[in-house]
Order: C-alpha cells, then sequence, then structure tokens
C-alpha cells in the first residue's frame, strides 16, 4: 500500500506514516516512545508515589498539601534527581494523577456561626432581601 492509503485507513497523516517508515517501519516504530527518557527509574517512581500517597505531614511537612517545591524537594533528597517546580504539575499527570490546589479556609472557621449569620444576619445587610437566599 501507499503511504497515503495507509495514512487514510490508520486515520494519521501521511507525514506520520513516513516517520514509522524513516524508524524501522511495523508496529513497534508507532509505539516507540518520543523524548527524553525520564531522570526517575521505575523503581524510584514507585517509590516516590508510595511517599506521596502516605502524606506531606508522613513525610516531615506541617501540612498535608503537596506543593511543586515539596516534591521537588523529595525527589531531590531520596533520589539525588534535580526538577524544576514548574514540571512537577506535568509529571504528575504523565502518571495518571491529578494536579489540584486546596480550598483555602481558615481552619478556626466555626460553620454553625456561618450558618447563624448567613441565616439571620446576611438577610438584614443584604440590598435586596430574598432573592437567591436558600438555607
Amino acid at each position: 500500500m501507499s503511504p497515503t492509503e495507509i495514512a487514510r485507513q490508520l486515520g494519521v497523516s501521511r507525514v506520520t506514516v513516513y516517520n514509522w517508515q524513516a524508524r524501522g517501519g511495523g508496529r513497534q516504530a508507532q509505539i516507540r516512545p518520543c523524548g527524553r527518557k525520564s531522570k526517575l527509574a521505575v523503581s524510584e517512581r514507585a517509590r516516590l508515589e508510595r511517599i506521596l500517597e502516605r502524606g506531606a505531614v508522613a513525610y516531615g511537612f506541617s501540612t498535608e498539601v503537596w506543593t511543586g517545591e515539596r516534591i521537588v524537594r523529595v525527589v531531590a533528597e531520596r533520589f539525588g534527581i534535580s526538577y524544576h517546580p514548574k514540571f512537577i504539575p506535568w509529571l504528575l499527570r504523565s502518571w495518571g494523577w491529578s494536579w489540584q490546589k486546596p480550598v483555602r479556609q481558615a481552619r478556626e472557621r466555626d460553620e454553625a456561626a456561618v450558618r447563624r449569620w448567613t441565616l439571620k444576619r446576611w438577610p438584614q445587610v443584604k440590598k435586596t432581601p430574598g432573592a437567591g437566599m436558600r438555607a
């Protein structure tokens, strides 16, 4: 088959087919990983994932939040490998993890007091009472 026909049947561009041929053709050329090899070995990655799963407090940090800077520090201390903190979200996504920002709330927050204020005081200070108020 011609590269054009192969591309049409596989749903890829003709250039992609030429690239596969340049790599030696066949199925292995199609699935060969691209880019630089990971700095972390498979065993190191597994160890790092276990550390992250245990939590930041278990590692010695004051809060449970894993920041890019904290993960960079762990990787440097445990494996002697340096990463830039801005690379960490990409790294975590490549492992199937999601990068999330914590919801910021005061630790001292009193939910009962907030609810009381919302139900009693808020309607008094609101300019248009009743609009959208639900308990």
